[in-house]
């Protein structure tokens, strides 16, 4: 019978890359994680791991290890779930990954309700950003990620992820109040002069704002970079920059910016995502569904939309 604890190092080491990587999750040293993994060789009478310069690689006898302890581990949670089902009282812990703007507008409230409902129930929460936290959620360091997806910009799909919708938001171009007078603005081309704020690259949210200058005809002036989009408010509202921001960022407060309607109306999707082998867990199905509702039930209707007045130049729908 092989070791059920060596067959999920192998597993973390194909998902996390090193030992070292593997080591720091999981509150190892990496020499430990590889004089048990030596082991799971001798247990198995199988070469695991070949080196590949200061790193190593898996076999393809460990990649079949890998999928089945993936397997195991899925029957494993399932077990799980039903076990705390069958409880007379929801209980457990939900480890929940969320983004900056939706733990601000969403997580508040549904705290809240999910600690009157079900007392019992322990949500943890970690900010991270959509696509690490689509794949740690995959990885089972989450039980649930808020994530989010830009039009044309698909966020990553893992297998065994049930995702669900939760609401969309209008992306809007955010201008100084001063600007109006300074410099005119109607359409975003006419935002071309004028310096930006962006997110880092990499994330949707900068591919997103990058390829809709260059559609209409400019490279933007990038001067401000930062993935707290708090931050983009500020700079925007102090006259500092111009920005693509989506509305949920300024969900619950009123802003001195000028908000204007993109041409074609593009809009941001909020969904969460869960591993399948533990939808049947009381707990983060008790959590999933207040979070749905309390969104559903906000003001807005679930629709999120902006903190004042808009403005739409010619052809925006």
């Amino acid at each position: 019978m092989l070791e059920i604890r060596r067959l999920i190092l192998l597993r973390e080491l194909a998902i996390r890359g090193t030992l070292a990587a593997v080591a720091e999750a999981l509150n190892f040293t990496p020499s430990a994680v590889s004089q048990q993994l030596s082991q799971l060789e001798k247990e198995t009478g199988t070469v695991l791991l070949r080196k590949a310069g200061r790193r190593v690689q898996l076999t393809p006898q460990a990649e079949v290890l890998v999928a089945s302890v993936g397997e195991v581990l899925d029957t494993l949670e399932r077990a799980e779930a039903r076990l705390q089902a069958a409880a007379t009282r929801v209980t457990g812990t939900v480890r929940v990954a969320v983004f900056q703007s939706a733990a601000l507008a969403f997580m508040p409230a549904a705290l809240r309700v999910t600690a009157a409902r079900f007392p019992d129930v322990r949500v943890e929460m970690v900010q991270r950003e959509p696509e690490e936290a689509l794949r740690e959620t995959w990885a089972r360091d989450f039980d649930m990620v808020i994530a989010e997806q830009y039009p044309a910009h698909a966020a990553p799909h893992h297998p065994g992820l049930d995702r669900r919708d939760l609401t969309t938001d209008a992306i809007r171009l955010a201008l100084p109040a001063e600007s109006e007078s300074l410099h005119p603005v109607d359409s975003l081309d006419s935002a071309h002069r004028m310096p930006w704020v962006m997110e880092p690259r990499g994330a949707a949210s900068r591919h997103f704002a990058e390829q809709l200058c260059r559609q209409a005809g400019f490279e933007p002036d990038v001067r401000y970079e930062t993935a707290d989009l708090q931050a983009h408010m500020r700079l925007v509202e102090t006259g500092n920059a111009v920005a693509l921001i989506p509305d949920l960022v300024w969900a619950g407060r009123p802003t001195s910016c000028r908000l204007l309607t993109l041409e074609g109306s593009p809009r941001r999707t909020i969904f969460t995502a869960q591993r399948l082998a533990g939808a049947e867990s009381p707990a983060a199905r008790a959590f999933r569904r207040l979070l749905e509702q309390t969104v559903k039930d906000a003001p807005s209707g679930g629709h999120v939309g902006p903190p004042g007045p808009v403005t739409e130049w010619p052809g925006a729908r």
